[in-house]
């Protein structure tokens, strides 16, 4: 039985010595590079205009702002900071200060396959959508400068530790054996979790669940939705870190897990509902592309098609348990969606990495241990990032109430909308 954590082995290689007669692979490099990109596309524009389309006309300018800053503001913590501490040495909870400001890293310093320089600008794409993703938990009533403070903290205390315990060669979940190959717990269940700690902090916008608060320009976020589906290819290919077999799989069962999430949620939407939404095929496809995430460079076809088909069903329901029996404003729902969908697609992946799957025999992957000590390693994964990532959420809000002067505008602010009290701006003007 052979193990693969692929992913998790090739991100701790930053910390090896190279010598200096040694060359990256140009394939290899040349694929990374596009997958960068192809991350980098998936926040800007993809969910900016994924989640712009889904809010008010009066915030749509406001949500755009804000990832387009958090884009800024994530590269400079990640260059300074953040890639070092994430992957750099240290212990089983933080790595160390040697790589800060990229020190170390020139043109020639290689890691693994592909140059040092490369692997920290793709583990920076990652770094930026993450609390990118919040954004959808308290959108149409945050203050902008609540928003940066959090943002800035939350990278720092939440996304750079999990990363290291996750991904770094000292990382404690790491050595544990945890298989997340492109982010179900570093980035789903990180930003699903704060999404859903932020929406019960700030409390719901004003009118939730007495006056409608539709998208309003389902044609912007469908052509996010659209986005955000190609530029997977390089979030969950690109984590192979290679151009070969492992990297052209998990593309397959990217697209295959997004395809069966979409038809999944419309069709019970259509069940419950009568009627097949745009908005409930594009949310069930980016459901199906969370879900499959932890699990894409380990499983094969027919894994994914299960992996696609239960998220669309399972985020769908837990969508509408949160907001209408719970009635909590997750906003964009990003909890039911990214949250649920991170927390199975790590669970799934330790289901169908196994070759002694039954009807899936031959499709998964040995996993070097067995499935129920996988399983357990993935639960424990699960409930290590999600508690932690609560907890520590939750504090860096009361900090920031304290840092911003609050942490929403004003209810009369919240009425005339973010666009111009936070921007002096409007998103349209017709």
């Amino acid at each position: 039985m052979r193990r693969l954590i692929l992913l998790a082995g090739l991100m701790a290689l930053p910390t090896l010595a190279w010598s200096q007669d040694a060359q990256p692979d140009t394939g290899d490099t040349a694929w990374i590079m596009a997958a960068t990109a192809l991350v980098l596309f998936m926040t800007l524009p993809g969910l900016a205009l994924f989640y712009g389309g889904l809010v008010r006309t009066k915030n749509v300018l406001s949500v755009l702002m804000q990832c387009f800053v958090i884009c800024c503001l994530a590269t400079m913590i990640w260059v300074t900071v953040g890639y070092s501490l994430a992957f750099s040495g240290g212990n089983g909870f933080i790595g160390d200060l040697s790589r800060a400001m990229l020190s170390g890293i020139g043109e020639d310093t290689l890691s693994g396959t592909i140059p040092e320089s490369l692997f920290a600008m793709f583990q920076m794409t990652f770094a930026i959508i993450t609390p990118a993703l919040v954004v959808g938990g308290f959108a149409e009533r945050i203050k902008f400068s609540a928003m940066l403070w959090f943002s800035a903290l939350w990278l720092l205390a939440v996304y750079i530790p999990v990363t290291h315990w996750v991904w770094a060669s000292e990382g404690w979940l790491f050595k544990l054996g945890l298989l997340d190959f492109a982010g179900g717990t570093v980035v789903h269940v990180t930003a699903g979790v704060a999404a859903l700690v932020a929406a019960m902090v700030l409390g719901p916008r004003r009118g939730f669940q007495t006056t409608p608060m539709l998208p309003h320009n389902m044609t912007m976020t469908v052509t996010g939705a659209a986005m955000l589906w190609v530029g997977w290819f390089g979030f969950n290919g690109g984590s192979a870190l290679s151009a070969g077999g492992n990297a052209a799989m998990a593309m397959l069962v990217t697209h295959i897990s997004a395809a069966a999430g979409a038809l999944a949620w419309s069709v019970a939407e259509w069940k419950r509902y009568g009627k097949p939404s745009a908005l409930g095929t594009v949310t069930g496809m980016v459901a199906g592309l969370g879900t499959i995430t932890p699990a894409s460079g380990f499983v094969g076809p027919g894994g994914a098609i299960v992996i696609g088909l239960t998220a669309g069903v399972v985020c769908f329901a837990a969508t509408n348990v949160l907001k209408r029996v719970l009635k909590i404003d997750d906003s964009l729902d990003v909890f039911p969606v990214h949250g649920v969908g991170g927390i199975l697609g790590t669970v799934a992946a330790g289901i169908f990495a196994s070759d002694a799957l039954g009807v899936f025999s031959g499709q998964g992957y040995a996993t070097g241990m067995g499935m129920g000590s996988q399983l357990g390693v993935q639960a424990l994964g699960v409930l290590a990032t999600g508690a932690y990532t609560a907890v520590v959420t939750y504090g860096l809000f009361k900090l920031v109430r304290v840092l911003a002067g609050g942490l929403r505008v004003s209810s009369d602010e919240e009425l005339v909308g973010l666009d111009q009290v936070s921007h002096n701006e409007r998103g349209y003007d017709l």
